[in-house]
């Protein structure tokens, strides 16, 4: 049987895992309501965190698909999944066009000679515009320095969610066999003649793990073929080569895993039996073969310490709480998060050092803890600033804006006022779309004010660029925190009180200790204050007395959006059931002594 190897590329929300559901339910590997996005936090967000492998036959050849996520703070599942498959399919928007993450994803595939196919997604939307998505996207291969070859590429257009392709807007089609008939046609074998005869050599490329199997190996069999029960040595260059056996192999089907005895050149499987395989490294039976193209990663761009939770509140909803089990849950994520680096030794034993590409990187991460049991505390995160030929430099991104046309002024001072500049504004409709290019520490903390800025109404996307000169100052904060003072049970008379002064982060009844960010203040001080005062009460009567009290819903704090806000002298405290912003100090007195330089034995800090 002959294989195609392909992945799902695309910009986040244009319709990658939609089109490959459709594509899995006509070929009968789906059953109506599977899905590939099958993580928890994937279902709850709507968007794709982890790539997934499926695979589907049609017409006597057998479909491998990796479904790819579309935010770039995933980049790095997309970077190493292009090298396992041989061809992409680029879904693009046909309203919004190519977005920033379309630029990343392709120019990757570009730089790995693949040819792709492109699929103009979302025809049957009011505003869709085919004609002028297909000349955005050739403009984007040009801009990319995309072969003859690879400009030449075929198109289809397609409504993922219906289950339709067609070749020409005029078509009548009602599936999506014009799609798969262009995956035949246009996608190489995976395997050419004699490649199965070959001296094994196999890649892993993604990690999973199995409860009775332990760790697996998710592997492309660029040459050769891999059975039960064979010896193997695995490579990886600037370290010693060890040995495996293989006790297990799976490749995949539908939603779920078949296992086989043998996996031959050019399929994509499963391994068991090699406990310490990493991604990237060479399988083989031969430690003298040449090692296959090491998979590399963007560098990370953000950076955050990880502490145990000593907040008063610690211990009360977790299971996991000590620094022992905060390190192999990090080392553990290490295994098959490449994106992420972790320096252990950077300072006290009960603090990480980590760094991430984005904030919603690292918050999917805390996510993922704070639901298997953990407590746990995180600094301020700080973009990685870095010398690059004498010069400090800093990451920078570049911003595409598309919002209505009367949120146009506030988007744009708002973004000049954090150092990014505009390159260029185009107009559609009532839509405006703006690019800025600007520092990433200039961005961190503006979506929420972006989504109330736009009403709502706009859409932000961004890439990482590349390291440039340090921007220089940049004051984003505008506003205050608002810290208690006391210990107890916040009451609706207090937060009535304070809600006047700026927002509030908890509502009444919730406990509160002292030095716990309970609200911001609109002047940009920091405010001591008291949630937990009640009403006066006497035996005396006068009117207005007893009105009821007008509280405004609280602003709800969500890992995201408290990394956004918080503070460089604040802790994010993340438990099972709680996130709380607390200061670093919990009273006022210690952080007065902090702001004099003067710890809390009266010892002067260094």
């Amino acid at each position: 049987m002959e294989i195609r190897n392909i992945a799902i590329i695309a910009h986040v929300d244009h319709g990658k895992t939609t089109l490959t559901d459709s594509l899995m339910r006509q070929t009968g590997m789906f059953a109506e309501g599977e899905s590939m996005d099958s993580n928890a936090l994937e279902l709850e967000r709507g968007i794709t965190i982890y790539s997934k492998n499926t695979s589907c036959n049609y017409k006597g050849t057998k479909i491998n698909i990796v479904d790819t996520p579309g935010h770039a703070d995933f980049g790095s599942e997309v970077e190493r999944v292009l090298r396992s498959i041989d061809c992409v399919l680029l879904i693009v928007d046909a309203q919004e066009g190519p977005m920033p993450q379309t630029r990343f994803v392709l120019k990757k595939s570009l730089e790995l000679g693949l040819k792709p196919i492109v699929v103009i997604n979302k025809i049957d939307k009011p505003a869709a515009n085919p004609d002028l998505c297909e000349e955005q996207v050739f403009e984007l291969f040009m801009d990319l320095g995309a072969s003859d070859e690879q400009l030449s590429f075929p198109v289809v257009y397609a409504i993922g969610r219906l289950g339709i392709a067609k070749r020409k807007l005029t078509d009548e089609s009602s599936d999506l066999t014009p799609l798969l008939d262009l995956i035949i046609e246009h996608v190489p074998v995976a395997s050419t003649p004699g490649f199965a005869e070959k001296p094994l050599r196999a890649q892993s490329f993604n990690l999973a793990y199995d409860n009775y199997l332990g760790r697996l190996g998710i592997a492309r069999i660029a040459e050769g073929t891999i059975h039960l029960n064979d010896n193997v040595v695995v490579l990886h260059e600037g370290n010693e080569p060890y040995k495996g056996k293989v006790t297990k192999l799976f490749t995949f089907k539908g939603v779920g895993r078949e296992e086989v005895s043998e996996i031959v050149a050019g399929d994509i499987g499963i391994i068991a039996g090699i406990p310490d395989i990493y991604i990237g490294e060479t399988i083989a039976r031969d430690a003298n073969v040449e090692l296959l193209p090491a998979i590399t990663v963007d560098e990370p761009t953000i950076e955050l310490y990880f502490l145990i939770n000593n907040s008063p509140f610690a211990g009360r909803e977790g299971k996991f709480v000590t620094s022992r089990q905060i390190r192999d849950r990090l080392k553990k994520e290490l295994e098959v998060n490449v994106g992420l680096k972790v320096d252990f030794a950077s300072s006290a034993g009960d603090t990480f050092k980590v760094s991430g590409r984005g904030e919603l990187h690292v918050a999917i991460l805390l996510e993922n803890m704070r639901r298997e049991g953990f407590e746990i505390q995180v600094s301020q995160p700080q973009v990685i600033i870095k010398e690059v030929d004498g010069v400090k430099c800093e990451p920078f991104e570049e911003i595409t804006i598309d919002v209505p046309s009367d949120s146009q002024g506030v988007v744009i001072q708002k973004l000049g006022s954090r150092a990014a500049m505009m390159t260029s504004m185009t107009q559609t409709h009532n839509t405006i779309r703006m690019i800025f290019e600007g520092p990433t520490r200039g961005l961190l903390g503006y979506r929420n004010q972006f989504i109330v800025d736009t009403k709502g109404e706009g859409i932000m996307s961004s890439r990482v660029i590349g390291f440039k000169p340090h921007a220089g100052h940049i004051d984003h904060r505008d506003v205050g925190s608002m810290v208690s003072m006391a210990n107890g049970k916040a009451l609706g008379y207090s937060l009535a009180n304070l809600q006047t002064r700026g927002e509030m982060y908890i509502a009444p009844t919730v406990e509160v200790y002292e030095g716990m960010v309970i609200g911001n203040t609109m002047k940009g001080e920091e405010m001591p204050v008291n949630p937990t005062k009640g009403k006066q009460l006497t035996n005396m009567r006068a009117a207005g007395n007893d009105d009821a009290l007008n509280l405004v819903p609280p602003k709800t704090l969500t890992i995201e959006n408290g990394l956004e806000i918080m503070s460089d002298d604040e802790y994010l405290e993340i438990t099972p059931k709680s996130v709380r912003l607390r200061k670093k100090f919990l009273s006022e007195a210690e952080r007065s002594r902090n702001k004099r330089g003067v710890d809390s034995s009266n010892r002067k800090i260094a």
